[in-house]
């Protein structure tokens, strides 16, 4: 499930869900200096059906673990986001200026083989950033192309993929 910012993917992406049991698989990191921040993390919260089991995964291997202990059987698994994954992997090991990009690809490269490897349902919500500006910072413009070359990658192994512009599901891929 990709989308912009505020397109409704998150949404979207909850209401494939129809079983009474999932678990929501939250990547992003809470910084207690950013109120606003937290704002958006607590509308997510009271969003999801209270059946559902909320899993904070904000390191990288938290998702990766995760998903490799995921098995057929499972109730269904929702990750959102993979963006707010990615800034994760970007902060812990300082690539914002470009050091680092081995292991950013690796990281990368992890999920993309633990994605391909689950067997459970499993629902992605990545943001897409590569239909916008070009970025006028260089951290800009590194995490928008390790963003977009890790949705394609993920793209790969995922058997449907769905864009969301203005709340509307496109199917590119089912």
């Amino acid at each position: 499930m990709l989308g912009g910012a505020r397109s409704g993917k998150s949404a979207h992406a909850e209401g494939l869900l129809t079983a009474d049991a999932a678990t929501y698989v939250a990547t992003a990191r809470r910084y207690p200096d950013d109120p606003d921040w937290g704002l958006r993390i607590a509308q997510h919260v009271a969003r999801r059906p209270a059946a559902w089991r909320t899993v904070e995964a904000p390191a990288p291997n938290d998702l990766i673990s995760l998903l490799g202990a995921a098995v057929e059987g499972d109730p269904p698994i929702l990750v959102d986001d993979l963006a707010t994954w990615l800034v994760g992997v970007m902060e812990d090991v300082d690539a914002w200026e470009g050091r680092g990009v081995g292991e950013v690809e690796r990281e990368c490269a992890a999920l993309v083989e633990a994605v391909a490897a689950v067997r459970a349902r499993l629902v992605l919500v990545s943001a897409e950033v590569g239909l916008g500006v070009v970025p006028s910072t260089r951290s800009g413009r590194l995490f928008r192309d390790h963003l977009g070359t890790l949705n394609a990658r993920l793209a790969e192994v995922c058997d449907e993929v769905l864009l969301v512009v203005a709340g509307i599901p496109l199917k590119l891929r089912e």
